[in-house]
């Protein structure tokens, strides 16, 4: 703590408005160079200080939360997820962990739809034939993709960012079939197809569009079993975790022919994605920017300064606190 000020170590490069409000507030501790700390390294830079401001894909693991300075009291995720934070490990040091949930639906609701529609109307394909000057004019069977408009979408994973996704898709006038812990109310539902067992509605899906958080149950949930329960020529879009889709098989069903194409923006082990990807011309990739517009970003960097300041200069709950 210096004049009076908690000490805050922000683990990467902030958007600048998020920076100069965490550092107004709080004895910042910046990263200018946006360098990625490993363990022993962010361990090292959290010396002396109260809290850590981290983003997604921070290896707050387990052997790092235990070997963090005493002084750390509270760990603050730029993020809605929290799977790269030991949350057990964090409340057996007696630190609470906040993330930001609400404020990035809308901006990944619109990344899922670019996703669905560059597969379904073979964006990729499109964009490098142009830009490889290999685009020798129009003809009458060049590049058909996939008709969008009454289609079926399955949504698998109906929370905010998953309703977000349904609304844009009822513009296109598909049929939305979704699957979720529990059915939703009448007024949230608006007249999509609920599936309790989402096996079930796989064969229902012409397009189907993973919403759902990653966790131990849905973890390559997205399998060679369950794509072949997919009707043949259908189009999958994550926009939520890579680690959710099996990309062994995903790889091999874009091969194959079985699904028409994939929309992603998300990869398990990103930035290190699957290298089976990068020959699928059927593959439309996005490198995870589904939150990626200056308004969100700010909100979800202001979402972690409130927590922050809920916590340590008012000595409140976080609005945001992740529970054990």
């Amino acid at each position: 703590m210096a004049n009076g000020k908690p000490r805050v170590l922000a683990t990467r490069l902030f958007p600048p408005d998020v920076e100069a409000r965490l550092s107004a507030n709080f004895d910042a501790v910046l990263n200018p160079q946006d360098r990625i700390y490993d363990g022993p390294a962010l361990v090292k830079a959290a010396a002396g200080c109260d809290a850590i401001m981290c983003a997604a894909g921070d290896g707050l693991n387990g052997e790092t939360i235990a070997a963090l300075p005493a002084s750390i009291r509270m760990i603050a995720t730029f993020s809605v997820g929290y799977e790269h934070i030991d949350v057990a490990a964090a409340a057996k040091r007696g630190i609470a962990v906040a993330n930001t949930p609400d404020v990035l639906t809308d901006a990944t609701a619109d990344i899922a739809m670019l996703c669905l529609l560059g597969a379904a109307r073979r964006a990729h394909e499109g964009a490098t034939m142009l830009r490889t000057h290999h685009w020798i004019g129009w003809s009458p069977t060049q590049l058909m993709g996939t008709h969008v408009t009454g289609k079926r979408l399955g949504i698998l994973g109906m929370g905010r960012i998953g309703q977000a996704m349904a609304d844009r898709a009822r513009a296109f006038r598909m049929q939305i079939h979704y699957s979720n812990r529990s059915k939703l109310a009448p007024d949230l539902e608006k007249g999509a197809i609920f599936h309790a067992d989402p096996d079930d509605m796989l064969p229902h899906c012409d397009f189907l569009s993973i919403n759902a958080p990653m966790t131990p149950q849905t973890r390559k949930w997205v399998n060679a079993e369950r794509i072949a329960r997919l009707p043949k020529g259908a189009i999958v879009v994550n926009t939520a975790r890579g680690g959710v889709v099996d990309d062994d098989a995903l790889i091999a069903a874009l091969k194959s022919g079985h699904l028409a194409s994939a929309g992603l923006d998300v990869f398990d082990g990103e930035p290190k994605l699957h290298q089976g990807y990068y020959d699928l011309t059927n593959a439309f990739l996005l490198p995870h920017m589904g939150s990626a517009t200056v308004e969100t970003r700010n909100a979800m960097g202001f979402k972690a300064l409130d927590n922050l300041e809920a916590f340590l200069l008012r000595k409140q709950a976080p609005p945001d606190l992740v529970k054990v």
